[in-house]
């Protein structure tokens, strides 16, 4: 049978456009109510229905996209009190577009299907634009019936679906991706905030970088800070990043294998937290590292 009706838990800055794509391309969708309304109203304005309640959303829903911070939210809605195990539907499917801790993924998997729902890992690339935009990159990871049956839902918002293999492969595969992404914005911050105590025009700089071996998606996005102050090339919080590398490490503390870079790249979105930049995008880094070289005003 297929999946008509999908329901969608944490639309925020991603989950907004994940779920505005599935419900104008043909899905019923049904969002749970949540203290921030704005994206909420404007999912309802498409044509979403709200659910006052688990249950409600449950009942309303073939599959259920789950789309929040991390592993301590998806198990508190999936484990506890009134939660998606409490309100379990038999062959439910759960697709979690959230970046989680593997280990958690897998326990949580066998944990639905104990109550006869199909867990699947399917953590996102790329930024809210492309969200907005139904460009998603996917990883994904479960049982491949599960994720045939899905596919229809997830080509709604996303225009690459890489199968990573069993449940929480997606997951590790995600936590990879972001170490890389993560480190070489704080690389490609320090080089920025370098340049800047050099007086290197930030232009030349640009066309330098981009046009050679140090080039990256990352500098591409940063660099725009010190040419015109914006940070909106990156919509990630330094938050965020500080708890995706932190699971990477615990991932590889886990297997295990050593990961010292990780801890130092780690430690410096730790510091940016710890200064009062933890709620700002990542390209913000530049900002806290060049208020440390006596660049910039506190």
């Amino acid at each position: 049978m297929s999946i008509k009706s999908v329901g969608l838990i944490g639309p925020g800055l991603m989950g907004h456009g994940i779920g505005k794509n599935i419900v104008t391309k043909g899905f019923a969708l049904t969002v749970l109510a949540r203290k921030n309304r704005a994206p909420i109203e404007s999912l309802k304005s498409f044509g979403a229905q709200e659910a006052a309640s688990m249950a409600d959303l449950v009942k309303a829903s073939d599959m259920l996209i789950l789309c929040v911070t991390g592993s301590p939210q998806i198990e508190e809605i999936m484990l506890g009190e009134g939660g998606l195990l409490a309100n379990a539907k038999k062959g439910l499917i759960i697709a979690d577009c959230s970046t989680a801790e593997p280990h958690s993924t897998i326990k949580l998997a066998a944990a639905a299907a104990e109550k006869g729902m199909h867990y699947v890992d399917t953590p996102m690339t790329r930024t809210p634009k492309e969200a907005e935009a139904g460009k998603l990159g996917l990883m994904v990871g479960g049982d491949a019936a599960i994720l045939d049956k899905i596919d229809p839902v997830l080509k709604c918002f996303s225009d690459l679906i890489v199968r990573t293999g069993a449940v929480g492969t997606a997951h590790q595969v995600k936590l990879i991706n972001n170490f890389l992404s993560l480190s070489h914005a704080a690389i490609a911050a320090e080089a920025i905030t370098v340049a800047a105590k050099a007086n290197v025009n930030m232009e030349s700089l640009r066309e330098v970088i981009m046009g050679g071996g140090g080039a990256s998606v990352m500098f591409g996005r940063l660099i725009n800070v010190p040419l015109s102050d914006d940070d909106s090339h990156a919509k990630f919080a330094i938050r965020n990043a500080r708890k995706d590398l932190r699971y990477y490490t615990n991932m590889t503390e886990n297997m295990p294998v050593a990961s010292y870079l990780a801890e130092q790249v780690h430690q410096t979105y730790v510091l940016a937290d710890t200064l009062g930049f933890g709620e700002r995008y990542v390209p913000r880094l530049i900002t806290m590292m060049m208020q440390n070289a006596g660049l910039a005003k506190k």
